[in-house]
This record gives structure tokens, sequence and C-alpha cells, in this order.
């Protein structure tokens, strides 16, 4: 049978930077939108949100699984950014914004994608959706069975563009999630992109219709959308320090007010929360006992650099303790949970993360394992 012991990480409270005064926390500013959210990207807390799950016409906001797909594609070498596609006619004479491609000339997988990010281009869209599944049918399909796997339960895609229809729909958790997978599984492809405020293809040039890139230094890209039903709509990321936030704004009255209120909704945020690193990936927690093992210790650490979000000044007054298994007995896989921190505020237990092997320890020989039970006899 294993028991459980419980260690309090005294060294925690070491690496907690000291706030003398707690900033007192104001309500989420009131937006005239349908829905919103604002998350913590390294954390995944939620700092504020209305409506999240009530469903919703997604508009262009579609394009950002469009790009997510098309990234993995090149990703796995199934297209390659230098290479040209041909223009098909559905494409060409799809309605609504186009970066204008022409059937007569092929066009780049990396124009498309700037035609498609920057200039929201519904040609672009469908062009990349066949150069990657065969047919805009079958990309939604892929889109689908993506955003199953990202955890999107609430959503569902029938095209690549966005354009209405009864059955394309989804959430403002679900973008969320969209978005912060794109952003944490595509990085570059997101600093690349989604930060450029304009883009010229067959001598027009047009404006990134994100206009936060303008007006404010932090906002570093997302994506626009709009059609009659779902307004007008904004997902937005922007980074202070260590901090990253993504707002998500769904059904404003128009281009205007998508741009403010989300700038209301990011400025809130940056204003009364903060993100701090509390441990790096593959930093060693602590060192636990391991019975019947070739090793008689092991690291406990995290798979992933864990950051706590929370309202400026509460961090001081976090405290953490460890819950581990025991008695712990090889063998021991690296990555194997062994145990885990909970962290607690005024008494209120806020968040746990597992705790990982950083090694694996292989079984003892006959005698150590031999020497081990006896002494777990003893204990």
């Amino acid at each position: 049978m294993r028991l459980k012991f419980t260690l309090i990480l005294n060294s925690l409270l070491l690496l907690l930077p000291f706030y003398a005064f707690a900033e007192q926390v104001a309500p989420p500013p009131n937006l005239a939108v349908k829905a919103y959210l604002l998350q913590d990207f390294n954390s995944g807390n939620i700092v504020a949100s209305s409506k999240k799950d009530d469903r919703i016409e997604p508009a262009s906001l579609t394009k950002i699984m469009t790009a997510y797909l098309s990234f993995d594609a090149i990703q796995l070498g199934h297209l390659k950014l230098n290479q040209t596609l041909p223009v098909s006619e559905k494409a060409w004479k799809v309605e609504g914004s186009k970066m204008f491609i022409d059937p007569k000339v092929a066009v780049t997988v990396d124009e498309l994608l700037h035609g498609m990010i920057i200039q929201s281009g519904n040609d672009a869209s469908i062009t990349l959706a066949i150069a990657v599944a065969g047919s805009e049918e079958q990309f939604a399909d892929m889109m689908n069975k993506q955003a199953l796997k990202l955890g999107m339960l609430n959503t569902h895609f029938m095209n690549a563009t966005g354009l209405p229809d009864k059955d394309h729909y989804t959430t403002a958790q679900d973008l969320m999630t969209l978005a912060n997978a794109l952003i944490r599984d595509f990085p570059l492809e997101y600093k690349r992109l989604y930060s450029v405020k304009e883009y010229t293809y067959n001598k027009i040039t047009q404006p990134n219709r994100n206009r936060l890139l303008w007006l404010d230094a932090n906002v570093d890209g997302m994506k626009t959308g709009h059609t009659d039903n779902a307004g007008y709509c904004l997902i937005a990321s922007a980074k202070h320090g260590e901090t990253r936030l993504v707002s998500v704004v769904l059904g404003a009255a128009n281009e205007t007010m998508r741009a403010t209120e989300s700038q209301k909704l990011l400025n809130y945020g940056f204003q009364f929360f903060e993100s701090t690193l509390v441990y790096k990936q593959a930093q060693t927690i602590n060192t636990l006992r391991v019975y019947k093992g070739q090793d008689k210790t092991v690291a406990a650490t995290i798979n992933k650099d864990y950051y706590l979000s929370l309202p400026k000044g509460d961090y001081a007054r976090v405290k953490a303790s460890m819950t581990s298994q025991q008695p712990l007995i090889a063998p021991i896989k690296a990555g194997q949970t062994i145990g885990k921190i909970t962290f607690v505020l005024d008494g209120k237990t806020i968040n746990e993360q597992a705790l990982v092997a950083a090694k694996n320890v292989d079984e003892a020989g006959f005698f150590g394992r031999i020497a081990d039970s006896i002494r777990l006899m003893i204990q």
C-alpha cells in the first residue's frame, strides 16, 4: 500500500518577490460586445470573461485554424513556402475580402499566408485549403478533427474562410484555445506574420485590419473577423514583460469599437494582474528517496515552465506544499508523475501542478531489492 506525506517547500518563498502593498482589483470593464474573454497565456488563468461559452459565428477568426493547419503542413514537409500553387475558379470567385489572386498567375504558399493573415483573403484561404487537403470540404473535416484534438468541444467548421453557414460556429472559449495553440505551437510563424501592418500583392496594398498594431506597442498580432451576424470581432495578443495576455472580443458594433473594447480589456489585465515564472522546465524542485532502485534518489521536476497569474501583490502571500508518492519504488520512468505541488493563497487552493521524475530509475538487483524490502518493513 502506498502512503503519502506532505512537505512544505519553504524554499519557494525565497523565489517569490516581495510586494509591500497589494493593489485593489477593480471589476472588469463594461464592454459593448456580445462576448469576451481575457486569459493569461503562460498560466492559462482566465482574467475576465462574459458569455465565453455562448455559441457564436466566428467569421474570419476561422482563418486562425486555416493558418494552424497550413503551418502544420509546412512543418511536416507537405508544403513549402516557396512552392507555387494553382488558383481555382472557386477561390477566384469567392465573395468577401480578397488578396486578389489570379487564376492565370501561380502564387506561392508564403504569399498566400500573407494574403490570408494580413489581408484576410478568402481566396487565399481556399487556395491553401485545397493544397493541404485536396478540397475545401476535406479541409473542413481536418479542421474539425484538429479542433477536437485541441479541446475545442463546442466548435464546428464548414469552410476555411468563415463565410456564414448555420453549421459553422464556435465560442469565445474555443477561439481562445485555438489562438493560444497557434502561438504556442508555431511561435516563429506567429512572430513573422501576425504583426505585419500591411501587405502588397498584385500591386494592391491592404492594411492589416487589426488596428491595435498601430495603437498599442505591446500588441504583436492576431486576427479580425466580421459578418453581419457575427458583428465585428477581434482576437489580440499583447506582451508586457513576462506577461502575455490574449483577448477575444466578439460582436462589437463597428471596427472602431472592436479595437477600443479590446484595448480596454488588455489594459485592465496589465493594470491589475501579473504573470510570474515560479519554476522553469526541468528545474529540480525536490529530491525524493527511491526504494528498490539502482539509484537511491530521483529529482522531482516539471515538464514545462510553470507560471502563476494573480492580482498584483497577491504573489507575495502564496505558499506551496508538495505531496509525493511514498514509498517511491523502482522502476520509475522519466516523466512519470511522482507527486504534485499545491499552491495556496490566504488559505484557499488556487492551483496544482504535477511533479514528474527527471530521469529513469531502473530496478535494483536481487539483493538490493531485498535490502530495501527489509527497510520498508522496519519503517
